[in-house]
């Protein structure tokens, strides 16, 4: 049985939605400025297949935040890279990122689980939305193991696993 969480919504001064292709380079710039490595290719796919969010200021329309996400397995939506600008970090949009993307994945049947692999000092962050956390690679192979890195999981009760 999945456990419910209240997700957050966005701060009164921005939505968050699919990214449009006008909005790829906004994405590009706020992903490299946060040091996330990204392939634009990748990016576009993912903006054309609706796993790419913008957190977009209702006052100027501006994109102040992204998300790509992608999907390693039919069942898994991974958040790949979620970046908010530096001046408008603490305010909520990252949260609101991740939670339209756990939104997303509710609303498809065949998603059972939103994955993310993150640097341990976001463990409070994916925490607080409800993800379990356990070390990077725990149960694969050593190699992708990391004591610096680690996985969350968040169940969203697609199909039935049984």
């Amino acid at each position: 049985m999945t456990e419910e969480y209240d997700l957050p919504d966005p701060p009164d001064d921005v939505t968050v939605e699919p990214a449009i292709p006008d909005d790829r380079l906004d994405v590009l710039r706020i992903l490299d400025a946060a040091m996330l490595e990204t392939d634009a290719d990748a990016v576009d796919d993912r903006i054309a297949a609706g796993d790419a969010l913008v957190a977009r200021s209702t006052r100027t329309g501006g994109v102040v935040g992204a998300l790509v996400a992608v999907r390693p397995d039919p069942d898994r939506l991974h958040v790949d890279a979620v970046a908010v600008r530096r001046a408008r970090r603490g305010r909520g949009i990252g949260s609101a990122l991740v939670a339209g993307a756990v939104g997303r994945a509710r609303s498809d049947p065949a998603v059972d689980a939103v994955t993310a692999r993150f640097d341990a000092d976001l463990r409070a962050f994916y925490e607080g939305l409800g993800f379990t956390i356990r070390p990077a690679g725990a149960g694969s192979d050593a190699a992708d193991q990391s004591p610096d890195r680690l996985d969350g999981t968040l169940s969203v009760g697609g199909r039935d696993s049984a």
